[in-house]
């Protein structure tokens, strides 16, 4: 693998990654103000069930399997035709798309209608009562205006994919700060005038029409890089009559679909069993899940993203050696970041999650409930990261059948796992869970790579993870002692222990990298190199 096209690779990842972090930062913002003003109880619950619902089209239709799809095709099609061939296909596949998610978007929010009226209706609340609660009543109200995003960020998904076999990447990961910016700037005004009781109600109505113009805006933004690239959809029936690319797309999208609706599926089950359990379950989860997102959304989602454009263009010229190099080396790279990742957050969940949750109407009781939970999904951030980067090769192959095989038995073990543990471990049992089936999901895709004939280098692999844990580890310990001293010295008034917290960040960073080049760990030379010639 050349070092040309290593940098090529870490520097667009580098900067989606900048560009993903700023979104990521904004997101636990977020959280703060949110667990903080729509609290825990039917207020908090309607708004998080609602807005799942459009962003589960959003990952399945958007930036799930629909994008994944799209970039071989129309990295295969731009280096066969020219051009003006993938804007023609382009214009048949955004068409159709525009029509399903139209009609989608119309029957859910007519479902929604629906069901409000009938909550009201003492006879059905009879035999379903709780249709008659007030989470499910607010779900209801705020769904048909939430729907509308799922229309607008599907397709700014499929543009985005688009985008990365021009090798655009970082700006249309500057569009997702949008929803960040318009909710916090909402949540920020509520929180100030301190919101209460039905005042929330009406709050949300207002959070529903804010994310929409977020998405509305991006999408336009996203239509204006497009046309830049040039690469903007063109119409004619000439075009509908002789492409095959919705048949194409169709064989690629559809096993993608199927393992997208199945992984939404386990998680409204790993949802359900922990409302079970008690009701700090679910937010247990739901605010931890948000926190671990960020390592996840920094730089492997970021990394997967490049691999997935660049190893579609090795496929479409016939050079598999590139491949190969190439998942060696992202994997490489995950473990050296992701592994302190996880470490820090084993370490130091507590003070973490009382600085980002603890406040207004979130408790102490709320942030103990998450410790299990904190501890297990921190030790999953390198499963996690890692298949994000796995995935690259099968999805440039175009084998999202056999990628859909593997994602099938994780989620069968998932739900499995869950059943097992979620007893005597409570919520952390469904965070174990999920652990476990992604380390087999990971597992059973290195298997078949290994069967493929896609050789990686193991030996380098292994010694990035070895040294990266040993040298986290360590750190983790002495700063676990120094955290204490950290507080008593560091805390102050308003900010409370968020210097101190803030310190010890930058003391993990900064031990981890200088021993690791200490070490000499190549990942710090490769990263720093491509780091210089950026400036």
């Amino acid at each position: 693998m050349s070092m040309q096209r290593r940098n090529k690779i870490l520097k667009s990842s580098l900067g989606v990654s900048v560009a993903t972090l700023l979104s990521r930062v904004l997101g636990l913002g977020r959280v703060m103000l949110e667990s903080r003003v729509l609290g825990g109880d039917s207020v908090a619950s309607a708004w998080g069930l609602a807005f799942a619902i459009p962003n589960t089209f959003r990952r399945l239709l958007g930036e799930g399997a629909l994008g994944t799809a799209l970039i071989p095709l129309v990295s295969e099609t731009d280096a066969q035709a020219g051009p003006e061939q993938v804007r023609r296909e382009l214009g048949i596949v955004f068409s159709v798309l525009s029509l399903i998610l139209a009609l989608i978007v119309a029957i859910v929010a007519g479902g929604a209608i629906a069901l409000r009226a009938i909550s009201y209706n003492e006879s059905v609340l009879q035999f379903l009562p709780i249709l008659g609660s007030e989470r499910f009543r607010l779900v209801f109200l705020i769904l048909p205006l939430l729907m509308p995003y799922a229309f607008f960020l599907c397709l700014v998904g499929a543009i985005g994919a688009v985008l990365n076999t021009r090798k655009i990447f970082v700006l249309p990961a500057l569009g997702a700060l949008l929803l960040n910016f318009f909710l916090i700037g909402g949540l920020y005004v509520a929180y100030n005038r301190k919101l209460a009781g039905t005042q929330l109600i009406g709050f949300l109505e207002t959070l529903s029409v804010l994310v929409l113009l977020s998405g509305a805006i991006q999408l336009l933004l996203m239509l204006l890089l497009l046309w830049k690239a040039g690469r903007f959809p063109t119409m004619s029936r000439r075009a509908f009559r002789q492409s095959d690319i919705l048949g194409r797309l169709w064989r690629l999208v559809l096993p993608g679909m199927i393992g997208g609706a199945a992984l939404q599926i386990s998680f409204l089950i790993d949802r359900t069993l922990a409302i079970c359990l008690g009701p700090k379950a679910v937010p247990a989860l739901n605010y931890v899940d948000r926190i671990i997102d960020l390592p996840i959304g920094i730089y492997a989602i970021a990394l997967g993203s490049v691999l997935t454009a660049a190893m579609s263009r090795s496929v479409a010229h016939g050079n598999a050696d590139e491949i190969s190099h190439d998942l060696s080396f992202s994997l490489r790279h995950v473990y050296f970041l992701c592994i302190p990742m996880a470490i820090g957050v084993m370490f130091f969940w507590k003070p973490m999650i009382r600085i980002l949750c603890l406040g207004g109407n979130y408790t102490e009781a709320d942030l103990m409930a998450t410790q299990m939970v904190a501890i297990f999904y921190g030790a999953g951030i390198p499963a996690f990261c890692a298949i994000k980067v796995l995935l690259a090769p099968f999805n440039a192959r175009k084998m999202m059948t056999t990628t859909l095989r593997y994602s099938l038995i994780a989620i069968a073990c998932n739900i499995g796992l869950n059943l097992l543990l979620m007893w005597p471990l409570q919520q952390g049992g469904i965070a174990l869970a999920t652990v476990l089936s992604s380390m087999l999901n990971n597992a059973l895709l290195l298997r078949h790579l290994k069967r493929e004939g896609i050789p990686l280098d193991g030996r380098g692999i292994l010694k990035t993870v070895g040294r990266s844990l040993c040298i986290a580890l360590i750190i983790g310990v002495v700063l676990s002692q120094m955290y204490p001293f950290l507080c008593e010295h560091l805390t102050f008034g308003v900010v409370g222990e968020f210097p101190a917290f803030a310190t010890l960040g930058g003391l993990f960073v900064l031990f981890y990298f200088g021993v690791s080049h200490f070490c000499r760990a190549s990942e710090i030379k490769e990263l720093f190199g491509v780091l210089r010639r950026h400036q």
